[in-house]
């Protein structure tokens, strides 16, 4: 194949789908994602174009301002706190269901970001639950 019919069939598809190569607003984003999903579908034949939409998909996620302020926030987030209510919910506990943790009002301090667990917590929950203490780090 020639440099001239590779350039002229690049030119085409990015002419019909831009975003593949850089998104420039959330329709694009909307688009890219959804390309995204159809592509995993067919991973090994479609790993290039994956590779290629995915920094695409990277960098808008990295620069947009709603999805800024959203990383920022999840950066903040206590993942201990985060973990151990993913957990409760998953398991469909209550503040008295835990006594690892100690009583329900210290549950319900932890909870509410007054209190943190405590290395001791992160050890018997990571038991109990049986995932790794990492996970609340």
């Amino acid at each position: 194949m020639s440099f001239t019919a590779i350039k002229k069939k690049a030119q085409a598809l990015f002419k019909e789908a831009s975003f593949i190569s850089q998104i420039h607003n959330e329709d694009d984003y909307d688009q890219a994602l959804a390309l995204m999903d159809n592509l995993v579908e067919d991973y090994e034949n479609q790993k290039q174009l994956i590779e290629v939409l995915s920094v695409s998909i990277e960098h808008w996620e990295n620069s947009s301002d709603r999805l800024t302020m959203f990383n920022k926030k999840v950066a903040s987030l206590n993942a201990g706190l985060s973990t151990l209510k993913v957990l409760m919910e998953q398991h469909g506990l209550g503040v008295a269901d835990i006594p690892e943790i100690g009583s329900k009002s210290l549950v319900s301090r932890i909870l509410s970001g007054h209190r943190n667990l405590t290395k001791q917590h992160i050890e018997t929950l990571s038991e109990r639950f049986g995932v790794s203490p990492a996970l609340f780090f």
